[in-house]
Parts: structure tokens; C-alpha cells; sequence
């Protein structure tokens, strides 16, 4: 989707409706818990009956976004119809419409239906200058962003520390062993997203390259492996402004906390804003990982990730898909911030955060 039809889409973002001096304006506390959800859903049309009832969740800010997976692509023209509809639904405060789109293995969008496919980031770094790279993701990025999204979930910034990893090595998802090599293409793919109106997210904070399993099966633990070198991306990056959301993994090290990192305040609250002063939006990586489903339940999931200082709440709804996912989170957060004042507290700070990024979507 062009700017030029994103701004049409959302004229009160442009024309400075959402008053910067006071980014909290929803009506309600569940307006405001509802932004805080993105979530996966069934269907691959427009008129589909799970689609529309999506769609009218959006329009009632029962959620602040959506997920798109393979299952959702039946053709480009189907999920440019679906995405229209999600970003009418909400003209003022547009969805957070998203997928990932890396290259290689990691995409939803595959020449089968048209999409022209590029390589991973590792056969990219190899082949191109981080100019070069520029111009590959360039061309990417304007025809995901002409689909409708609003948010690709990458650049990678892991550093490529073990061989035998499972999730990030083996499928060439690092651009490099270096921040030194990182840094620079993952500049280059964020900046080419950006021109196109996208959303970016560094992943996997704070870092999947040294890990040796992978935390779609269950928990990780990188006590043993993790090197502080897998924070330099996220130090540059956020230092030069680069950071629109950061992607928190499900990562466990015992000398931080015994909590995966995405329920961990000692990661996002302490190492992530504290120590590297990170000011934005804090999305977690899907929390219907093993990782994560096989050990908490739902309300632990929610309420744990939250008060560790989680603002966007990222379920794929695959394991155990169902409509009512969004209203079952919604439902926790908002008898939990009624109970709890810090934790109403918690929700207007991620909200705050959410609106703010909002304004940036299509600019």
C-alpha cells in the first residue's frame, strides 16, 4: 500500500488530531488494553465470517492489531482486500498489521502466489554491500507496504555465534558473527522499510544466535552460551533512532532472572530501558511458544509479561486457535489493572507508547 493511500486511510494522524501533549485518549481502560493485543486469526479473504468479525474488533478497539501467518495467503489481491478492510476499520488509529518478512525460509509472502521471494540475510550480507542490500529490501518493502502492512517483523540483529544453531544459523537468518557486520545491514533494512511507511522490529533481544535449541519447542537457556557482544545491535541501533518496536524471544539466563526473557523485568526493565535506554514499544515474540504455553498458563502469560514492562502482547493463535483469544487477554488485563493500580499504570504507559508509534505508521 502506497503512503499516498495509508494517509488517506488515516487523515487524523496527519493532521495532528492525536495531540502529541496528550498521546493517552481512549475512552475506556479496555480501549486501552485492547491496543496492547496483536494476535493471529483464521481466514485468507475478506468476506470470510473469522475476517469480518476481526475487522469489527478493530473497529471497537477490542485489539490493536493482527498477525498474519501462510495460512492467511491465498493470493496477493486477497490479502490486500483484507488488509484495506483492518486499516478501514480503524482510521484514527490504524492496526498494527503484520508478518514476517525476512527472506529465505522466514517469509508469509512466497512466489506461489506471486510475491517475489529474495534470500536470507546471511547469502544478502555475503553477496552485497549494505547499499546493495539497501536496494534489495528497498524493492521488498515497497511491495509488502503496497499489500497493506504496516509492520514487518525483522531486521534479525542476532549475531551468529553457533553453528549448530537451530532456528537462526541453520536457515542463514544473521547477516554476520559481528555487531560490526550486523549493524550496518540492518540499518540498510530498516531504512528501506521506513521509506516504504513500514514498521520495523529488531529480533531476538537479547539474542538467539549463541542459543542451541529453539524456543518454538520449548525453553532456551543461554546461561551458558549468551556473550554481552548481542546487545551491541540493539545499542546502536536504538542510539541512532532505528528502534521502532524491539522483539523480546523467550530466553532464559539464570544470572539474570529464572523467567524467560519476554516475563522478565530484569530484561526489559532493567537491561533493555534501563541500560541501554530504550524508549519505545516492547512487542514479544509469539507467546504460544512451547516455551512459553507449555510452562504458564494464559493469565500468568499476560500478567507476568506486562509488569516485566511488555506493551504489546504477540499471539499467533495457532496452537489452540480460537475467535475468543483477544477477548480472553483483554478480559485479564482489564481485572487486572482493576485490581491493581500499578498495573493500570503499566497498561497507560504501553498505551501511551502504542499511540505514539501509531502516528509514525505510512509516514
Amino acid at each position: 500500500m502506497t503512503q499516498l493511500f495509508l494517509r488517506s486511510l488515516v487523515p487524523a494522524l496527519f493532521a495532528g488530531a492525536l495531540c502529541l501533549s496528550n498521546p493517552v485518549l481512549a475512552q475506556s481502560l479496555e480501549e486501552m488494553a485492547g491496543q496492547m493485543i496483536v494476535v493471529g486469526f483464521a481466514g485468507d479473504t475478506a468476506g470470510a465470517k473469522p475476517v469480518k468479525a476481526l475487522r469489527a474488533e478493530i473497529a471497537a478497539g477490542k485489539i490493536g492489531g493482527v498477525m498474519f501467518l501462510k495460512t492467511n495467503v491465498s493470493s496477493l489481491a486477497a490479502v490486500k482486500a483484507m488488509n484495506e478492510a483492518f486499516l478501514a476499520a480503524a482510521p484514527d488509529l490504524p492496526p498494527f498489521i503484520t508478518l514476517d518478512q525476512e527472506g529465505g525460509a522466514v517469509e508469509r509472502l512466497t512466489e506461489k502466489v506471486g510475491f517475489k521471494e529474495i534470500p536470507n540475510a546471511a547469502t544478502v550480507a555475503a553477496n552485497n554491500s549494505p547499499e546493495g542490500a539497501g536496494l534489495i529490501y528497498g524493492e521488498m518493502a515497497q511491495s509488502v507496504a503496497e499489500l497493506g502492512f504496516t509492520v514487518n517483523f525483522g531486521p534479525v540483529v542476532d549475531l551468529d555465534l553457533n553453528s549448530g544453531n537451530q532456528i537462526i544459523a541453520k536457515y542463514g537468518r544473521a547477516f554476520g558473527k559481528s555487531a560490526k557486520t550486523v549493524i550496518p545491514y540492518a540499518e540498510a533494512f530498516i531504512e528501506a522499510h521506513r521509506k516504504a511507511g513500514l514498521l520495523t522490529a529488531l529480533k531476538h533481544f537479547p539474542g538467539h544466535g549463541s542459543s542451541t535449541a529453539d524456543s518454538h519447542e520449548g525453553f532456551v537457556d543461554i546461561s551458558k552460551t549468551w556473550q554481552e557482544a548481542e546487545l551491541l545491535p540493539y545499542k546502536a541501533l536504538i542510539g541512532a533512532g532505528l528502534a521502532d518496536f524491539v522483539m523480546v524471544g523467550h530466553l532464559i539466563h539464570t544470572d539474570y532472572s529464572e523467567l524467560p526473557s519476554s516475563l522478565a523485568p530484569e530484561w526489559i526493565t532493567g537491561v533493555l530501558r534501563d541500560e541501554l535506554g530504550y524508549r519505545g514499544v516492547v512487542i514479544s515474540d509469539d507467546l504460544e511458544m512451547g516455551a512459553i504455553r507449555e510452562h504458564f498458563s494464559l493469565k500468568e502469560t499476560v500478567t507476568r509479561a506486562v509488569r516485566a514492562g511488555m506493551d504489546v502482547l504477540l499471539f499467533s493463535n495457532a496452537a489452540d486457535p480460537r475467535p475468543s483469544l483477544g477477548d480472553e487477554i483483554r478480559a485479564i488485563l482489564v481485572a487486572e489493572a482493576e485490581a491493581d493500580p500499578a498495573f493500570r499504570a503499566r497498561i497507560e504507559e504501553s498505551y501511551a507508547r502504542i499511540v505514539a508509534l501509531k502516528r509514525r505508521i505510512g509516514g
